[in-house]
């Protein structure tokens, strides 16, 4: 088993939009003799793009696995790969994957360099201490400078980049590559489609700078360890290629260096080499530290190994709908191992599920397994009741391991069916998607009777739509997107509240004493303190209080959007000794929320977006200009390969038909991208006229 793991990797794409993910993925499959030929994005002919929506947009919207072997120094390794998007609206698809991967490439484009999708996946890779290697593609592109990616993955992304190729030429000059460990120089050969590829000398012109990366290579392998740096002093030469290897690979498992190669996908240049470097740099599951998670019996933690003697523990990373299989869940085995027809136990929901088929996932094609075994991604068919994220496990051993967190939608749309023999399959349609996509949630307007979708943004609802007619052959009518706006109180208030109920016989009764006020940034939902003294309140009332509280958060006072968060000190109260009870403290709690709520300064907070546009020098006045009509604050204005890239951070409510204005200023020659920043309380006047249009006069508070 352990001889089967060293030679296993899990491994993710990552990158910003269009640096050549999926074209990367399509050479890897090539290659390693998964495909026997290479299907292209442009043609929406790309295997990992199975979806018609990914086809025809030319993007990666869902992430999709496969796996593929890879032959090096006569050994053959298995890897598996989730290729994912780079769209910002689709970023639980990353988020979900590198929770679950144990090394990542971070594709960047050698043009555009570290651009905004980059930083954020950077980051989320970050948050799970995922080693990874960087590869810089598209070296054949106008403005390609490998040099200059490699300054910005330092600069801008904090990283400590390791040059291990170098490139021969640039742009319609790029030939090959020179491997900085091995000092050799690679040409490929097109007629081959670069399946082969061979050695070449080293050009004149480059020679001294190849000496240069080069010595700083073998130098910093040699700071790795004492017995290497004596070896260095004494003889440089003597540090051999497996010496340099083994130094920068522990330094990349140490997130402490980040191996850089280069290439180009789309002319077959450099995938070979970045197979080998998937090899020598990134770790096997049992290089990974041992999983932690908390048993819900004891409520102790405890740690899961890549061990197949260990007892079973996986962790469920994406859910999918198959219209003849049903519900397809994909799933991460830290430890021990799964047989199709096995019984094992969700532990978020202590329900029992038995697994019917075991299988290997190749983009949308299945391949049947009887086992699947620690170290692993694999997916299984059977689960009744199953949502991302969840643990898997055996039921003698229950363990509850760390859930993934998700952004909050921001965009939202009302939409309806157009036949009503659609109503109550829609509901169920929306509801599969749902369970699929953490991100996306649907709810019924309790005042309109509406159903209504949320996502990340436009695209993201645009797709739904576009899969509930494809997939679910469902047409629907659709109302304007909006914002997803939330509330919060700015002061701290002490309320008392008396809720009374008298009808003939039994009544109900309490009261409460509370102090309702902000709570601090880090913390999301209720912060509820208890500081109740002898017994004014029985303790099995303080729950319904809490729970109260919680529920009236979902409805604000000014337009009835939910809270992000709250914190309730409950000070004193009384209670009554036939009348009072759990309904009653229940009642009272929320009572006192929108009476409190109403004196301690609410306000409406909206989402501010991240925003990058890319255009050409001569409209980067009209858009800058137009960026301040819409709220705008630009935050940086820098030029790259004869494009101005303005970033700047503005409002999503100002950013509705932004495409159709920003292709009217810019001739269709601009581009832009935007993400998620954080909540922000509106403006004075902004926010009366979100009232106003909300329910269609001014609220005084």
């Amino acid at each position: 088993m352990s001889a089967h793991l060293e030679y296993t990797r899990n491994i993710g794409i990552m990158a910003h939009i269009d640096a050549g993910k999926t074209t990367t993925t399509e050479r890897i499959l090539y290659y390693t003799g998964i495909n026997h030929r290479i299907g292209e994005v442009h043609d929406g002919a790309a295997t990992m793009d199975w979806m018609a929506q990914e086809q025809e947009r030319g993007i990666t919207i869902t992430s999709a696995a496969t796996t593929v072997f890879w032959k090096k120094s006569e050994q053959d390794y298995r890897i598996n790969i989730i290729d994912t998007p780079g769209h910002v609206d689709f970023t639980v698809e990353v988020e979900r994957s590198l929770r679950v991967l144990d090394g990542s490439i971070a594709i960047f484009c050698a043009v555009g360099g570290v651009e905004p999708q980059s930083e954020t996946v950077w980051t989320q890779a970050d948050r799970y201490k995922v080693p990874r290697i960087c590869y810089v593609n598209k070296m054949d592109r106008a403005g390609a400078d490998f040099f200059k990616v490699i300054t910005e993955i330092r600069e801008k992304l904090h990283a400590n980049p390791i040059p291990i190729q170098i490139p021969i030429g640039a742009e319609d000059d790029f030939e090959g590559i020179v491997d900085l460990i091995s000092n050799k120089a690679y040409n490929w050969d097109n007629s081959s489609l670069g399946m082969n590829y061979y050695e070449i000398p080293i050009p004149d012109e480059i020679k001294e700078e190849v000496k240069e990366y080069r010595n700083k290579l073998i130098e910093g392998a040699a700071e790795e360890n004492e017995e290497l740096f004596e070896k260095y002093l004494n003889n440089a030469e003597a540090i051999s290629e497996e010496d340099i290897i083994k130094s920068l690979r522990k330094a990349t498992l140490e997130l402490r260096a980040t191996p850089v190669l280069c290439g180009s996908s789309f002319k077959n240049k450099g995938v070979q080499l970045l197979l080998d470097a998937i090899v020598n740099y990134l770790p096997n599951p049992m290089e990974v530290p041992a999983i932690k998670g908390i048993n819900p019996f004891t409520d102790k933690e405890e740690e899961r190994r890549a061990d197949e003697n260990e007892p079973f523990a996986a962790l469920a990373f994406k859910i999918a709908t198959d219209p003849f299989v049903g519900r397809i869940a994909f799933f991460r085995v830290y430890s021990g191992q799964m047989e199709a027809g096995q019984q094992i136990l969700n532990a978020n929901t202590n329900k029992k599920e038995r697994i019917m088929r075991l299988m290997q996932i190749h983009a949308n094609k299945q391949k049947p397994l009887k086992v699947i075994g620690a170290g692993d991604i694999g997916a299984a068919i059977g689960f009744k009741q199953i949502r991302t994220g969840d643990t898997l496990c055996t039921p003698q051993n229950p363990i509850i391991l760390e859930t993934m967190k998700f952004p909050e939608p921001v965009i939202k749309m009302a939409v309806e069916p157009k036949t009503q023999d659609d109503v109550d399959k829609l509901q169920l349609s929306l509801e599969k998607m749902a369970e699929e996509d953490p991100t996306f949630t649907v709810n019924i307007d309790q005042e309109t009777g509406q159903t209504i979708i949320s996502g990340m943004g436009e695209l993201h609802l645009d797709v739904i739509l576009d899969r509930l007619f494809r997939e679910f052959k469902i047409s629907c009518n659709r109302g304007t997107p909006t914002v997803a706006y939330k509330e919060a109180i700015q002061t701290t208030v002490k309320h008392t509240e008396v809720y009374k109920k008298q009808s003939g016989g039994r009544g109900k009764f309490a009261e409460i004493v509370v102090e309702i006020g902000p709570a601090n940034d880090d913390v999301t939902g209720l912060e509820f303190i208890s500081e109740v003294r002898g017994g004014n309140i029985p303790k099995e009332f303080i729950p319904a209080v809490e729970k109260g509280f919680k529920s009236a958060m979902s409805n604000g006072v000014l337009l009835g959007f939910p809270l992000n968060n709250l914190k309730v000190r409950l000070l004193d109260g009384s209670s009554h000794s036939v009348d009072s009870d759990a309904i009653a403290f229940e009642a009272a709690a929320a009572k006192a929320f929108r009476e409190a709520c109403k004196n301690a300064s609410p306000v409406i907070m909206e989402p501010i977006m991240k925003l990058e546009v890319v255009s050409p020098d001569e409209y980067l006045g009209d858009i800058t200009a137009d960026l301040n009509k819409r709220r705008g604050q630009v935050e940086n204005v820098e030029s790259k390969a004869g494009r101005q890239h303005v970033r700047a951070i503005v409002p999503l409510a100002e950013m509705f038909g932004y495409v159709t204005s920003l292709r009217t200023m810019s001739s269709g020659r601009a581009n832009y991208s935007l993400e998620f920043s954080h909540y922000s309380v509106t403006p004075k006047e902004f926010m009366d006229n979100v009232i106003y249009k909300i329910k269609g006069y001014l609220v005084t508070v």
